[in-house]
């Protein structure tokens, strides 16, 4: 069931798509800000501050959007506003080394528990991309096992059964990718040891790395079961990597300080043997990165054989905004207020879903970052999240947008906390939730 978007209420995102649609295919930038997955017209935004967005219409918005994950201070915050305004006069890019780079690399390196060394990229694509063809070549193997439904950026040989706008848009691989990009790829379900451990005893010497999302944020947020003294899937995992001699990839462009300043690696104690970082390292610029052991590192060029370069990599605005956004994370109680927070919007959306849904609403949430499925029963994989109810999540999302709360407009993204939330912006979503899901209900 398709929503239109009022077109007296939202007049000028209407005529400002219609001039974009001129002159980008589909008038974005990006497949999932088109609005497809929930029909009508993409909302257009003129300014974001705290918590909230407007529109081109007036409107405001609690905004659980945050550009999809790396505005966890929120919008303008700031300390980040006035690092930029100091680096700014300075140059915005030169093609040489900086000591900027080194202060977020130190950042990085004595957060993130595998990194010893680090490289900066531009975009979590590129910082994916360079951590395969380095396992490759540390391994020197061919193949990659990939989950269906993570989504890793859109190089051609991992966009294979992929999450994000690519499950959205209905076609989880893409034209132009060809057989041979994809052939030492290999798919598994997500959230399935046994599966991993039958691949590996038959083709575990081919195999360069096991690339995953540690928690799953591409197909909705579907994160792996808690780990256990008896172990669980992500310590399994490493298991599994040791025993075959392949190395252990975590994709942690989302969850990367978003979980925790360690990532989901410090949160499930397990530590991979490379780490893709993005979004929030960035404080809201484009900026990504890849590290891991120095051993490995040391591989990269120039150091070593391993090709990799960016023209505006480590660009001093990007780290300037990087390094602000990380001291904070670090020196205040910035996570115990995003968990407070999000257990305040948590509780608050199971009771609205008990009353509204009765168990036809699945809820997920790590720290800062939430789900919500219309599905009859928790969803624990891509099979489950694309059976999941879209057309009642398309009706939600619309009326939650008339009550003045922006979500990604798709049930495959995540939602996400700043810390510029309070504790009225919650409550204000929970009560427009309520009203939203008692509609969604009557389809």
């Amino acid at each position: 069931m398709m929503i239109p978007t009022d077109n007296n209420r939202h007049a000028r995102s209407n005529a400002a798509f219609a001039a974009a649609c001129d002159l980008m295919p589909g008038g974005v930038s990006s497949p999932v800000r088109a609005y497809r997955a929930v029909g009508g017209k993409p909302i257009f935004v003129s300014s974001g501050r705290g918590c909230t967005v407007r529109d081109l219409d007036g409107h405001d918005y609690i905004d659980y959007v945050l550009s999809y994950g790396p505005l966890i201070l929120g919008h303008v915050p700031k300390p980040v506003v006035a690092a930029l305004t100091r680096t700014l006069g300075n140059g915005t890019t030169f093609g040489m080394p900086t000591e900027l780079e080194t202060e977020l690399a130190r950042l990085v390196v004595a957060s993130v528990p595998s990194v010893e060394r680090v490289r900066f990229v531009n975009s979590g694509t590129e910082a994916v991309m360079s951590a395969v063809r380095l396992a490759r070549a540390a391994t020197k193997r061919d193949r990659i096992i990939k989950f269906t439904g993570c989504y890793h950026g859109h190089s051609d040989s991992l966009l294979v059964a992929a999450g994000s706008g690519a499950t959205t848009l209905g076609s989880p691989s893409s034209p132009g990718v060809t057989a041979a990009a994809t052939s030492d790829t290999l798919l598994l379900p997500y959230n399935d040891l046994d599966a991993v451990r039958i691949c590996l005893e038959d083709q575990g010497e081919q195999i360069a790395a096991v690339l995953i999302e540690p928690i799953a944020g591409n197909m909705g947020l579907v994160p792996p079961p808690p780990e256990s003294p008896e172990g669980g899937y992500l310590s399994g995992l490493r298991a599994l990597c040791d025993r075959f001699k392949c190395l252990l990839i975590f994709d942690e462009v989302m969850t990367g300080f978003r979980v925790a300043l360690g990532g989901a690696q410090q949160i499930y104690g397990v530590k991979p043997d490379i780490t893709c970082l993005g979004k929030v390292i960035g404080g809201g610029l484009p900026c990504a990165a890849y590290g891991g052991r120095a051993d490995l590192m040391a591989m990269v060029s120039p150091q070593g054989p391993v090709y990799q370069a960016g023209t505006l990599s480590g660009n001093p605005l990007a780290m300037a905004a990087g390094i602000a956004t990380l001291l904070i994370l670090r020196e205040t109680d910035a996570y115990d207020r995003l968990e407070t927070l999000g257990q305040r919007l948590e509780t608050g959306l199971r009771h609205a879903a008990e009353s509204k849904a009765g168990g036809q609403v699945q809820i997920a949430r790590v720290g800062s970052m939430l789900g919500l499925f219309f599905s009859d029963r928790p969803v624990t994989s891509y099979e489950l999240a694309v059976g999941s109810r879209v057309d009642r999540f398309a009706v939600f999302f619309s009326r939650l947008l008339d009550e003045g709360v922006m979500l990604p407009p798709s049930q495959f993204e995540t939602w996400f906390l700043s810390t510029a939330h309070d504790e009225a912006a919650i409550d204000r979503t929970i009560t427009a939730a309520e009203k939203a899901l008692q509609d969604a209900m009557k389809i």
